[in-house]
């Protein structure tokens, strides 16, 4: 509180009407004047200490909490070392960068599961619609490469609501894949969404603008013209990821598969389909393929999950940015 605003508030709770302010060179005055003064100074101290506090407290509790919690994952990690166990690494929600469900997490988690020693194998527990064909393709050349690296330890892909597109080509890597009855699999394609604006924008009287240097830069604009050249080379694309999909999953699921042209289709089926198609190797939850499979009932977590400032700082820092790319940007490929 600056001197001015607080002689303000003096004068009108100590001052009666009609009261004119005492000489400034009475004694008296300036003493409870500086009493005054020296009592708020206080008190705004007092205040500002007291929210001091109260912010580092809660620093301190949040680094308190994730110190519980990376020890819990230091013990969860290492609870092998009492006894054999199942090893679950988690793929749930959207496969894409910086999501739970990003390739380094899965990495991550399933370096750590087929390291330690006491677990005796590795189940990828899906619930996913998909997503990038980049970090898709990642996770099962990873699981390839540790399958080679640890070939006594198999790794089940079980899969509950969905297992589509991305999340299914990161499951055919799996030893064996297993599935509830309802559980929707496949969509074995590659889609790209977009819009296309130029009718609604001239009959507008609006002038669109853009410049590049390329002259196929824009061709994914929705504003601007796109002819069958257009289309067919964004075609092709699309044909050579799905190519690519196709010969990651015929690598993993080889000679099971009993389907024909139609399992490459994008279609998906029930989980009791998919095992009648050879999309599938039978139906079963994590713990059963833990206890009737695997032989080791215990399940021990793996899985990799951004801490809570991480998943803050990208909704407020990264989240706008990224809805903006996705809404005026080129459109990106997706297993989904």
């Amino acid at each position: 509180m600056t001197l001015p605003s607080w002689i303000s508030r003096w004068k009108n709770s100590d001052l009666t009407a009609g009261q004119q302010m005492p000489a400034t060179h009475d004694p008296e005055w300036e003493r409870a004047l500086i009493n005054r003064m020296a009592a708020e100074f206080l008190r705004q101290q007092r205040r500002s200490r007291r929210w001091g506090l109260v912010l580092k407290f809660g620093i301190l509790a949040y680094l308190l909490l994730l110190s519980i919690t990376l020890v819990m994952d230091g013990i969860g990690g290492s609870m092998g070392s009492a006894g054999e166990h199942t090893a679950v690494v988690k793929v749930e929600g959207l496969i894409a960068d910086k999501t739970n469900a990003s390739a380094d997490r899965i990495i991550k988690g399933l370096r750590n599961a087929f390291e330690a020693e006491n677990a005796q194998a590795v189940i990828l527990s899906i619930n996913s619609p998909g997503g990038s064909p980049v970090q898709s393709g990642y996770v099962f050349d990873e699981i390839q490469r540790l399958r080679e690296t640890y070939p006594d330890k198999p790794v089940y892909a079980v899969a509950a609501d969905m297992c589509a597109s991305g999340a299914y080509y990161i499951a055919s890597a799996a030893n064996e894949i297993y599935v509830d009855r309802a559980t929707l699999i496949g969509s074995i394609g590659v889609r790209l969404d977009s819009f296309g604006f130029q009718r609604v924008i001239n009959e507008l009287g609006i002038q669109r603008r853009l410049l590049t240097a390329g002259e196929h830069k824009g061709i994914l604009d929705p504003f601007s013209n796109f002819d069958e050249w257009d289309r067919q080379f964004i075609q092709g694309l699309l044909d050579n990821l799905h190519e690519q999909f196709i010969a990651a999953v015929k690598e993993g699921r080889g000679d099971r598969l009993k389907g024909g042209p139609e399992l490459f289709s994008g279609l998906f089926w029930t989980g009791q389909e998919s095992v009648e198609l050879g999309l599938s190797d039978g139906l079963g939850s994590p713990s059963y393929v833990a206890r009737e499979i695997v032989g080791a009932e215990t399940l021990v977590d793996y899985s990799q999950e951004r801490d809570l400032w991480e998943r803050v700082a990208e909704r407020v820092g990264t989240s706008l940015a990224n809805t903006l790319a996705e809404r005026i940007g080129a459109g990106t490929p997706s297993l989904r």
